[in-house]
């Protein structure tokens, strides 16, 4: 508990500051060196964890000879950090698992823009609207059920719908999760705040089971613990992976737009302070490739969102997904989401 209370209170201290220097850091932006003559060492903050993305960086360090330090952690708490280190940060890069961290630390001036080159190599909805971050691989909220007790025409078609009775003590959920939590702030954008906070308080009341971590969650919902689960797509073929494909569980994407069927993204910036942003823009360089969105879409089994690399063949093709209509920039209030959390005993 104390953690959140840490965070919450950096985020807070970010928006007064941020609010203090108005539209100082916005007047003069810092542009993103190109990658030429990069350093031989960058320093990054990764919210992904070392099981994901630490082979992709020793891949990216043996393709370029750049050595990476990386310090792991939860996103929105390196992002705190971040915006507590300020001008003194040693981060050249932030890896964060959803755009709603990424999306504090542009709000906070601490970005830098990126080169047109690289925005354009991914939609618009997966990027930064100010040029101040990119998105490298697409994540899917889905609901992991149990295909032992469960078929699709038993979910409800909206996320909403999970707060019925007769849901009570068979859902899990992981609320101290970024990705749940930027699942939160796009239901406060979409249904509005009040909606949000009846929907928690409908849950809680609803007997909704808390995991650590999503991979928790879908092994509980194969074991029959739970019936259902709120999780990222790709949890369900990591742990397929490691078992031989023969877990008792499946993935549903709400539909008519529902946002619990919403797309985000793990994205990254370079910090205008960044000693190494030319090494740092090689990795992202690296990351949009060929080679780095295989990596993507082959390991970690994420959307690939560049260099014409397609997904697994067991995804669900993003173009059939019917995804809410938010604007990933709209996920930055995650002092917000993390208030209301606490406010109905989630965290």
């Amino acid at each position: 508990m104390n953690r959140f209370l840490r965070l919450f209170a950096l985020l807070t201290l970010a928006a007064f500051t941020l609010a203090a220097c108005g539209n100082q850091a916005a007047s003069s932006p810092t542009q993103a060196p190109a990658p030429t003559d990069a350093p031989a060492k960058i320093v990054v903050y990764s919210g992904r964890s070392e099981s994901l993305v630490g082979p992709f960086f020793t891949q990216f360090t043996q393709a370029t000879g750049i050595q990476v330090e990386v310090r792991y952690g939860d996103t929105a708490e390196l992002a705190a950090t971040i915006l507590e280190e300020g001008a003194n940060s040693p981060a050249d890069l932030f890896f964060a698992q959803d755009a709603g961290a990424l999306g504090a630390l542009a709000a906070a001036g601490m970005l830098a823009p990126l080169p047109a080159d690289t925005l354009n190599q991914v939609e618009p909805r997966f990027r930064s609207s100010d040029g101040l971050w990119v998105g490298i691989s697409g994540r899917a909220r889905v609901v992991v059920y149990n295909t032992n007790k469960l078929t699709e025409a038993d979910l409800p078609r909206s996320i909403t719908g999970f707060v019925d009775p007769q849901w009570r003590g068979r859902v899990g959920w992981a609320p101290t999760n970024g990705s749940f939590q930027a699942f939160v702030t796009a239901m406060r954008v979409q249904l509005g705040e009040e909606a949000a906070r009846r929907w928690l308080e409908g849950m809680i009341a609803n007997e909704v089971k808390t995991y650590e971590k999503n991979a928790a969650i879908v092994q509980a919902v194969a074991a029959g613990e739970i019936d259902v689960g709120f999780v990222n797509h790709y949890y369900l073929y990591q742990l397929q992976r490691q078992s031989g494909n023969t877990l008792a569980a499946a993935n549903y994407y709400p539909a008519d737009g529902d946002v619990g069927a919403l797309i985000n993204i793990a994205g990254v910036g370079i910090l205008k302070t960044a000693k190494n942003a030319p090494a740092a823009q090689r990795l992202i360089d690296y990351m949009l490739s060929t080679e780095g969105q295989r990596y993507f879409a082959e390991q970690t089994f994420e959307y690939p969102l560049a260099g014409n690399v397609q997904p697994d063949p067991r995804l669900k093709p993003l173009s059939e997904i019917q995804t809410p209509q938010i604007d990933l920039n709209q996920l930055r209030d995650l002092q917000g989401t993390l208030q209301l959390l606490r406010d109905v005993g989630a965290l």
